[in-house]
Order: structure tokens, then sequence, then C-alpha cells
């Protein structure tokens, strides 16, 4: 019996190549390819006659060959073969392209079932490239419920549901069941054999249903034990004991008021730290919430416990900006920064390297230069981490072994549905910032075509007139050659703004593929107002503050993420200007259209993220695998929220029972769990 750690070469039908090409779907072996589960399934058990079959849908159609096939050429590298289908109600003409290899497959007089999409062509009924089979031997591609798969170039559907078909054959049966017996049975959850194969080849509508219930449930329960013992793991030992100082002589040092919102987040964090355990928490805040003065708090109340704490960023800009912003706040409360960044002279690191072991300073702000082999604290208290989806896990890690256990806040302004944020940061305590400080801006948001750019470009004249200044990002940094021409790169559409659209402006444009001292020469020239208008990539998604910037413009914004927009919204109404978004896209899809229409209703991140959840699916949230969230193979963040609460009840129990999984019926999830480990590395949160 084949082992589900047998190599997919050992399927009849996948040699070296097609092996190779399921590869790139990170499917290696038996086992891989019974847990790449389908995207779709369509239904192909109901059969019509011609006449009364649905027009311009998928549909099957039972009809019997009239006639021989015959194969025409309409011009070189297109062959037709054509065949004429009837029954009693009627008859259709079937045409395949370049498919000569079926004529032989059909005799006249027998019955087929073809599945396609049956169209009205003036009195004639036409049909192209349907698959099909013979009446009598349908249940492959007809007359039943098909799994549809994602597939990459040297994979076709048939070959994955022959290489499926193997595998569940040779090793389906001994598919590991992770969960407990007790669990299943109160739940009702179907074994995880019949689970596999169900999800995969369902019998019917009810079978589906119990593999899909069961195996969501499954992915969520391991996933949230998995969390529960980092959360364990965490907890276990003890963490700096900070003796919270009275926070009145802080908020009254403070220019304004916080908002309550701050005021509690602050007294969340303050609880953690004088527990006895090592705080890790996430303060979660839309753009402009006012997380900076969340830290500033935490780190004044280090430095009166004589502790030292450390800021990370993700880019020098950003790190830059903090280091001004908490001098500013904390400085006259006698609080001393540093700055540590990768651009920085030689000496003028080995002067706040000294500075920070010999205790004379209280905090660092900086980026990763933060964990570089040379950097020592004398007593590290606290580590922050800034847009932490930007770093992965042995990052913060390596920052935080520069103390002995220090409390550890991680901040992001990328607003993150609930549902989510239980998944990615299950291990973490959240707090939230969900109340704006006064005096922010709302900005009002324009989803535009083609037809109104002359009027926005007066628009813009009209504000750089007014000494604001304007934001231009496009998707791509250069041209590129499998993208149409209306899609617009940055060094080519500043150039063309200058010349053709505003050449008494003063227009610059940044980029990620910038040194990042050229990128921070250009956005400090912008920041000091020497610059009319920005054109960049989403590089100043997360950057510089400029108040004076008072409209964002993004085109082709059908091609970003909804809470990429957002945050890309978030660079403008920072000042005292009324200030506008305005989104171009010519798309024409209504599912395009309505995402953008999203974002002219609402300014609230979090509904946003909820939005961009449910329609791109965790896995694209953030563009990028940074966020440390296992790829879903069948849970559905945005819809299976029930069923995640579920399963960390459940998980929870049964780690309150047996906290290491050492019972022996606990050993298959001990597996899963460190399989998951293995599989996510560093990035695993």
């Amino acid at each position: 019996m084949a082992d589900l750690n047998d190599n997919i070469r050992i399927l009849k039908g996948v040699g070296n190549t097609r092996a190779k090409a399921l590869e790139k779907l990170g499917v290696h072996t038996l086992g891989d390819l019974l847990g790449y589960f389908p995207r779709a399934y369509e239904d192909r058990r109901t059969s019509y006659a011609i006449a009364e079959a649905p027009l311009d849908t998928p549909v099957c159609v039972r009809a019997m060959a009239a006639s021989w096939p015959t194969a025409s050429f309409v011009r070189r590298g297109m062959e037709l073969l054509k065949l004429r289908a009837v029954d009693e109600t009627g008859s259709v003409d079937i045409t395949w392209f370049n498919q000569n290899f079926l004529k032989a497959q059909f005799v006249p007089g027998e019955t087929y079932i073809f599945y396609g999409r049956l169209v009205q062509n003036g009195r004639r009924l036409t049909m192209a490239n349907p698959v099909f089979e013979r009446e009598a031997r349908q249940g492959t591609v007809t007359g039943r419920i098909l799994p549809i798969y994602r597939l990459t170039a040297g994979v076709t559907q048939k070959l994955m549901l022959s290489a499926v078909a193997q595998a569940l054959d040779a090793c389906g049966g001994t598919v590991p069941d992770v969960l407990p017996a007790s669990v299943a049975d109160r739940l009702q959850l179907a074994q995880a054999p019949y689970a596999y194969r169900n999800i995969h080849f369902p019998r019917d509508d009810q079978a589906l249903e119990q593999a899909r219930r069961r195996l969501v449930f499954e992915e969520l329960f391991v996933l949230a034990a998995a969390l529960g013992q980092m959360r364990r793991d965490r907890t276990a030992s003890g963490g700096r004991l900070i003796r919270p100082a009275p926070m009145d002589e802080f908020w009254a040092a403070l220019p304004y008021r916080p908002t309550g919102a701050q005021v509690r987040a602050v007294n969340e964090a303050l609880a953690d730290m004088a527990s006895g355990r090592p705080m890790s928490r996430l303060l979660q805040g839309d753009v402009g919430s006012g997380k900076t003065l969340v830290a500033a708090a935490l780190i004044w109340q280090c430095a009166q416990n004589g502790l030292q704490a450390a800021f990370m960023a993700p880019t020098e800009i950003l790190a830059d900006q903090h280091y001004k912003n908490l001098t500013a706040l904390l400085g006259p409360m006698g609080v001393r920064l540093v700055k540590l960044t990768g651009s920085m002279k030689a000496s003028e690191k080995r002067n706040t390297n000294e500075l920070l072991q010999a205790g004379l300073v209280n905090a660092a702000v900086g980026t990763h230069a933060l964990i570089g082999a040379g950097v020592a604290f004398r007593d590290l208290g606290l580590v922050i981490t800034d847009e932490q989806h930007r770093f992965g896990v042995e990052q913060r890690s390596a920052l935080a072994g520069k103390g002995a256990r220090p409390h550890v806040l991680v901040m992001s302004a990328t607003p993150i549905p609930r549902t989510l944020a239980l998944i990615i940061y299950g291990d973490l305590d959240i707090s939230v910032l969900d109340e704006l400080p006064p005096g922010r801006q709302k900005v009002d948001t324009f989803a535009l075509g083609e037809d109104m750019r002359q009027r926005i470009w007066r628009f813009v004249r009209r504000l750089v007139g007014e000494g604001r200044q304007v934001f231009v990002v496009c998707p791509m940094v250069e041209d590129s050659e499998e993208l149409p021409a209306s899609v617009k790169s940055a060094e080519r559409y500043a150039k063309q703004l200058q010349t053709e659209v505003f050449p008494d402006l003063r227009i610059s444009c940044v980029h990620g593929k910038m040194k990042a001292r050229d990128k921070d020469r250009i956005m400090a020239a912008f920041a000091a107002g020497e610059t009319d208008i920005l054109v960049s990539t989403t590089v100043i998604e997360v950057g510089v503050d400029v108040p004076n910037a008072a409209l964002m413009i993004v085109e082709n914004a059908d091609r970003f993420g909804l809470s990429q927009l957002h945050q890309l919204r978030g660079r403008v109404g920072r000042g005292q200007h009324k200030s506008y978004c305005v989104l171009f896209s010519d798309a024409q899809g209504q599912e395009a259209r309505s995402r953008l229409a999203i974002m002219t209703r609402t300014n609230d991140g979090f509904l946003i993220a909820e939005e961009d959840l449910r329609l791109r699916g965790p896995g694209d949230f953030f563009g990028s695998r940074q966020h440390g969230l296992p790829q879903m193979h069948v849970a559905d963040l945005s819809g299976d929220m029930r069923v995640l609460k579920q399963a960390q009840a459940e998980a929870q129990a049964l780690l309150a029972a047996d906290p290491a999984l050492e019972r022996p019926e606990n050993r298959p999830l001990r597996e899963r769990i460190a399989a998951l480990f293995d599989l996510h590395g560093d990035t695993f949160n």
C-alpha cells in the first residue's frame, strides 16, 4: 500500500515534467495531493433535452450524434471539427477548435452527454468546445459533482482528477485523524478518510457539506491549538516587573488631550507589564488613530523604572519620523532617545551603541539596524515594532533577545478584521484604537473614469495654486510588456505629467527600486514643500507625514486591494486643509466598480478591511506572506466565524487537560502542529 509521504511520481500519468509542474502548486507527495482541495465545484448531474436546456450557461445536454463529425481547415493553425447532435426536441451544431483527434470518438446513432454553453445563433443552437462522454459511460466528466482545481502551466483538470483519484485509492484510508475522538463525536463530525474522499469527489450535496464541515473545523482547530501552545510557551516564563508610575504627570505634559481609546490601550498594556508575565500585545489602529502616543507612554513608563526601550520601524523614512515625533513628545519630560539606522556613519553607530550599553539613553528608535550583532542594551525592558506584518518572527525575536524577557508591543496601522486578527494574532492580546484624535480630516473620495481626467487636472492646478501638494500613485515602477499600456508606471508617468500636463509645476518621482538615501531625499523635499506633485508607487503607503498634502490620486485603482487604497488615502488629510482622494479606473467589471464604490462610502478602515477580506480572501489580504497567516486550504475566514470560535473553545479545553499534547490520542495533533511550524518557519506569528 502506498504511503502519504510517497512522491507523486509513483502515480500513473505523472512523470518528471508533470511532477515539476505540480510542485509549483506545492504538491510533492500523495499527502500534499490529498490536501490540495478543489477551489469550486460544478454540478453536472442534471441532463437536459436540447429544447429545454437553459441558454448561455454551462449545462449538460443529452443528444445523439446524427452523423460522422466533419473536419475543415479555416486557415493555417485553425482547424474545425463539427458535429450535429439531435434529440426528439431539436438539434445543436457543436464545434471544436483544433481537436481533430476527437473525430474517432463519435459513432452516428450513439447518445452522448455534452457539457458546455448552449448559444442561440439566429434559428440555430450552437455549442463550442464541450466536454462529453457516452451516456452509457457517464460519471467521469458528467453525471456528477465535479471538483475544479487551481491549476498552473502543465497541469490540467484531467490530470488533477486522475492523480487525486489514484491517491485516494492508494492511501486515502490512512489519513491521520488529528481530532480527538471525543471532539469529533460530540460535534458529530465525519471521519477523516470520509471527509477527504468527499471533499474531492462528493457523493452528493450532503456528503460535500459533511466533508467541508469536518475539514474546516479541523483546519481551524489545529491552528487554534498551535497558537494556544505558543501562548502557553510565552507566558510560562516570568517577565520584567514594571511598577507603573502614576500617569497623571504624563498626560498633563501633553500638548493635547488623549482619546479614550488611547488611555484604555495604555492601561491595558501597563496591566500586562505589571503582571509579572511578559507582555505580548498587538496595538491595532486605523491611519492617524494615535498609536505613537501609546508607544510614548510605555517608553516613559520604562524610563521611570530605569529600563530601556527599543522601537523598530520597517523603513528609514518611518524610523526618522517616529524618532522626531517621540523626541518632541518625550524630550521635554526628560526621556532621552537615540536613532539607529543602516545609513548612519560608522562613527555615529558606534557612539549610539556606547550610549545604549552604558545606559545613558532611555530608548533607541531605528530600523533593522537595531538587531545588528554589535548592538547591545544595558537593560532592555520593552520592544516595540511598527507595521509589524512587515517583520518576520525571527527579526522581532532577535530584537527581544537583546534583553531579559522584555515586554513586546507590536503595532499595525493596517486595520485587520476581527476574524483575521483572531487567527493571525491568536497568541497575542489585542488593543484597538477605535477613535480618531480631534482635528483629523475626513477625506472625500471619488471613483472616476478617464472622462473626468481634465477636470481633475484643473482641480490639481487650483489646489497647487492655493499652496497645497498632491500625491499621484501608480501600480508599477516601470513599463511592462506583459501588461496593457493603460497600466501606468511611475517613472514614465512622472515624465509625461512634467512635459505634457504640468510643465510649470515641480514634479518628482519615488519608488521602491531607488536607493534608500535617494528615496529619503525626495520624500524629505516633498515634506518640506519643495515639490508640488509626488508621483510614486505604494512605497509611500507607510511614510513621512506631509500635512500640506491635500489630494491623493491613485491610477489604475482597480489593481490595488481595498485596504491598500485605504492606507494610501491616509497619506492625506493629516493637516488642517480639506483633503480629497481620487481613484481613477476604467475597469468595466461590476465587481471592480463595486469594490471602488466601497471606498467612496466610508472612511472606516475596519469596515473596509472586512470587505477586503470577503472579496480577496486572507492569503492576499496584505499582498505578502509576511503577515504570518498559514494558507487556509478549506476554511473561509470571512464566513466561518462561528466554526472558528467553536474550534478555539475546543482547542482551549484540550490544552487545559493536556498542555503538551502528550497523551497517545493527541499524538497526531502534536505532529500536525510541529509540521505547521516547520512549514511556516519565521513567518508564523
